[in-house]
């Protein structure tokens, strides 16, 4: 049997330590089981060993006898001197007791066996043969391993002690062609379980192997043990052969035909009168009166689903695989189910080897595979859930290919650019957009790489030419590594930051209330005093959103650095009568794949939230689950695939248009199969009648930052950053993606994607991608902690396509940026390429944890034009909003307005003597 591949640190089984193993270091074995998670399934060349308690079967002997056959020992031979110079077919499995009846069968009275399926016969010992110690016959009999059948150029020997029936049969090679005398049995027809009956002799191996399942050789079975055996698996048919075996099934296969009864003449190990088949005979009973016979399995070429099409026996090259991702379905493989999953998967090429494999890949695999195509003879292993088709052989792949464009990724000649911006001063964990147009840096800078850091900076975006002017510096009093941040909904638009890396830093609320302008320096610094205000809960990577109401909701995270879950959520301002913090079992179960989860306002009013691999919806009052969603599909491979951190991607939802009617969709992008990256996004309409996740694959695998995707004015979203291997974390991803990618909601599914330009600067952990006023995105940040990659300090902005082709941006004016739901408000405009009837509005909140893109209705009379403000907190939460006008592709600077006002009234929060109170007036 050829070898096989399965899935990286696989389980394994046997009955002894081989190879030299030892014991190692218990730590060593850290790898997560792909099935729970809670569970330790060994490391790379390390594994969790377990036994049953029960000792191990015995190992091989050499049989002292067989019947009327004595072991005479262990024998020299040599190819060129054969010892036994007749060699033999066994039918079936290799056994002492098959070669011992074969010779018999052809009247010779030396058998022998040799390299674990050889048998010889002859007369005598010839050509000089002598024993030699019984250790040299070391190999297991291939159809039994409690005996041993020679080895290397070494014969397990045996003479017949009893009388041979005539001469021998010297005719040559065919085993049991020497007229033996008959056994005189018969099959059993009565005294069976009940329901069960003969049915007949069958051939076995005429094309193949009739029944399926075999269990172990068994000395002593009997008609009525075998198919008690069968019986208790559920199985319909039964099958003994070669006096030893037994046979289960529901179906006979591989093209099984009846034999002549007679050939089935050998006793069974456990009574002499019953008749259990023969060499190559299946004496077999039913349970159903009848006996199905599949035909000889043939390659699945027509009827195939979608616009697959069959290519060929296509062979591995070395011992190499051909296509990366393997499935294995032990009972229930068929090609249907194959190419559907590959192609659910957005793969385009499949195969099926070994019966029970399925591979996923791309046609450049099969391009790139030097072995070519093989013998369609060499395919010959029926699939393990339909027998009459075939999945490919051993290292044999039944091929498939995808007839079409399965992903239609888009490959424009104007792709935008990067470009570097301004060095900078740190690695920053959550970059900010302040409503001055100023960017806020904020990094850990407990564990920074600069001894002087004060933990937070502020870039001015028109001082970049002069480093000395373009950062100031700004303070926090606790380390803000993997804290959460938003923008308050109050006059000022103040940046809140919560939670943190340990001990009081986990409790942390900071707030920065933006100031100064554009070439002006501000004066106000973060806010933070954890003996006045904390959180309820100790957090390290929580998530943070803004609620209709106005309050803000933290949820999950861990006590501290890589501590115990903490499967609750909170309510800030803290409301009275504390405490107040809900505990989740859904956060408890998943931890720790669910930190920093996915939080969205539903326009229901309701609330989407996505952890691990699960979603579901919350009422906003009491955040009792109201409605569980379908598992998000992760890789080809395994459902386990997670898109939260650490098994990191990136959450946005897709623009909402007035009149706001159409159901809303979540789009969740990357993240991590425990390693392998994934290559695809998955959204869902969660207030759909029956909401399921669609599936599309991206070009390249991206395991990234929850910051790393960015709305864009026109509606689409920017993909970079991240690794293509590895989960997010400190040291645990390599392998860079240099690529960007656009992701257009307006498009068909499966042709959303285009590929845009790439960067030098690798950017893995803890970097960010930020909308700035004037439509480009500033791309930082990088600390991987992975040799070979640095922190990154370097600045770049990104360029997006609707800036690269030439035309000048539109500009706008409006008075009121302070506005009720369901407003209209003026504003201004001067469109240098169209008119007013090919423009378009749009309103973008927040970063990456809660951006929110709208296209509101407005209408204009000349370059007069009114907006209506969003209907009702649920379309629209309140907040500050980036305000574009877009002419034809090509977006405006921005203006903020604020939607909604302050309704939890967080103007007023927190009463302290140290905080910077903007209060509730309007801006």
């Amino acid at each position: 049997m050829g070898l096989r591949a399965h899935a990286a640190f696989s389980a394994g089984c046997g009955n002894e330590i081989a190879n030299g193993g030892t014991n190692a270091t218990e730590s060593d074995c850290n790898f997560a089981c792909t099935g729970d998670a809670s569970e330790i399934c060994g490391a790379g060349n390390r594994l969790s060993v377990y036994w049953d308690g029960v000792a191990p079967p015995p190992p091989p002997i050499t049989v002292a006898s067989v019947g009327e056959w004595e072991s005479l020992g262990c024998f020299n031979d040599s190819v060129n001197a054969r010892v036994l110079t007749v060699g033999v077919d066994v039918p079936g499995p290799f056994t002492v007791e098959g070669c011992t009846q074969a010779c018999f069968n052809d009247n010779f009275p030396i058998a022998g066996m040799e390299f674990a399926t050889q048998c010889f016969c002859d007369t005598g010992i010839q050509n000089g043969g002598a024993p030699t110690p019984l250790t040299d016959c070391n190999m297991a009999c291939s159809g039994n391993s409690s005996e041993f059948c020679g080895g290397p150029n070494r014969l397990n020997v045996y003479n017949f002690t009893g009388t041979l029936s005539g001469p021998p049969n010297t005719g040559g090679g065919g085993g049991g062609g020497g007229g033996a005398t008959p056994i005189d049995v018969a099959p059993v027809k009565t005294g069976l379980a009940e329901g069960w009956s003969y049915a007949a002799c069958y051939v076995d191996n005429a094309f193949g192997r009739t029944m399926a399942t075999q269990l172990p050789d068994d000395q002593t079975v009997t008609v009525e043990s075998c198919i008690t055996s069968c019986q208790s698996q559920n199985l319909t048919l039964a099958g003994l052969e070669f006096g030893v075996q037994c046979f289960c099934g529901n179906a006979l296969i591989d093209g099984a035909v009846p034999g002549d009864e007679d050939t089935c003449n050998m006793a069974c190990g456990g009574s002499s009168t019953e008749a259990c088949g023969g060499p190559n005979r299946l004496s077999v009973y039913t349970h159903t009166g009848t006996v199905v016979a599949l035909p000889v399995p043939t390659p699945l070429n027509s009827s195939l689903p979608g616009q697959w099409e069959y290519k060929g026996c296509l062979q591995e090259p070395d011992g190499l695989r051909v296509f990366p991702y393997q499935n294995i379905f032990t009972n229930n493989n068929t090609i249907e189910g194959c190419l559907n999953l590959c192609a659910s998967f957005g793969f385009p090429a499949a195969g099926a080897e070994f019966g029970d494999e399925c591979w996923c890949g791309d046609i450049t695999d099969v391009d790139n595979d030097a072995a070519g195509f093989a013998d369609p003879s060499l395919c010959n292993i029926a699939c393990s859930g339909d027998p009459i088709h075939l999945c490919g052989g051993e290292a044999r792949l039944q091929l498939y290919e995808w007839n079409g464009v399965m992903n239609d990724w888009h490959t424009p000649e104007n792709t935008g650019r990067y470009e570097f911006f301004v060095p900078g001063v740190v690695v920053p964990l959550i970059v900010t957009l302040g409503i001055n147009n100023k960017v806020t840096f904020v990094e850990k800078f407990g564990t920074s790489e600069f001894t002087n850091s004060t933990g937070a900076y502020e870039l001015d975006l028109s001082l970049v030419n002069d480093f000395e002017k373009t950062w100031r510096t700004m303070h926090v009093k606790s380390d803000v590594f993997c804290s959460a941040g938003l923008v308050l909904p109050d006059r000022k638009g103040r940046q809140l930051v919560v939670g943190g890396w340990s001990l009081d830093s986990t409790f942390g609320v900071r707030l920065y209330t933006p100031d100064g302008s554009a070439g002006v320096n501000g004066t106000n610094d973060w806010e933070e005093n954890v003996q006045e205000l904390k959180l309820q809960r100790g957090r390290w990577y929580p998530s943070s959103l803004v609620l209709s109401n106005g309050s803000v909701l933290v949820v999950g995270g861990e006590e501290g650095s890589n501590g115990a879950p903490e499967p609750t959520l909170e309510i800030l301002p803290t409301p009275v009568g504390g405490p107040t913090f809900l505990f989740m079992d859904w956060l408890n179960r998943t931890d720790p794949n669910n930190l920093y989860p996915f939080l969205h306002m539903l326009p229901s009013g309701n609330l989407f939230v996505g952890y691990y691999n699960e979603a579901r919806i919350l009422n906003p009052a009491t955040f009792d689950t109201i409605k569980t969603l379908p598992n998000m599909p992760g890789s080809v491979t395994s459902f386990l695939a997670g898109r939260t951190y650490p098994l990191e991607g990136t959450a946005v939802l897709f623009p909402q248009h007035a009149p706001y009617t159409d159901p809303l969709t979540v789009l969740v992008c990357g993240g991590s199969n425990f390693g392998v990256a994934l290559d695809n996004c998955v959204s869902i309409q969660p207030e759909a009648e029956n909401p399921q996740w669609v599936l599309e694959r991206m070009p390249s695998k991206r395991v990234m930052t929850c910051m790393s995707t960015t709305a864009l004015p026109d509606g689409t979203f920017l993909i970079v950053n991240g690794a293509q291997q590895g989960v997010a974390g400190f040291g645990l991803a390599t392998d860079p993606n240099f690529q960007a990618l656009l992701y257009d909601p307006s498009q068909a599914v499966g042709s959303r994607i285009s590929i845009l330009n790439t960067t030098i600067v690798a950017r893995l952990y803890h970097s960010e991608a930020t909308l700035l006023p004037d439509g480009r995105v500033l791309i930082s940040g990088s600390d991987p902690q992975t040799p070979g990659l640095p922190e990154e300090t370097r600045v770049e902005v990104y360029i997006p396509p609707y800036l690269t082709d030439g035309r000048q941006q539109p500009s706008f004016t409006i008075q009121q940026n302070d506005w009720q739901y369901g407003g209209q408000y003026t504003f201004t405009v001067d469109l240098p390429q169209g008119t007013t009837d090919t423009m378009r509005v749009s309103l973008i909140a927040g970063n990456s944890m809660g951006m929110r893109t709208l296209f509101p209705e407005f209408s204009c009379n000349g370059n007069t034009c009114t907006v209506t403000a969003p209907p009702n907190s649920f379309v629209s939460p309140p907040g500050w909003f980036q305000m574009f006008v877009l002419d034809g592709p090509t977006p405006s600077h921005s203006n903020w307005v604020r939607i909604g006002g302050d309704p939890g009234a967080l103007g007023n929060w927190p009463d302290f003597p140290d905080f910077t109170l903007p209060g509730t007036g309007p801006v």
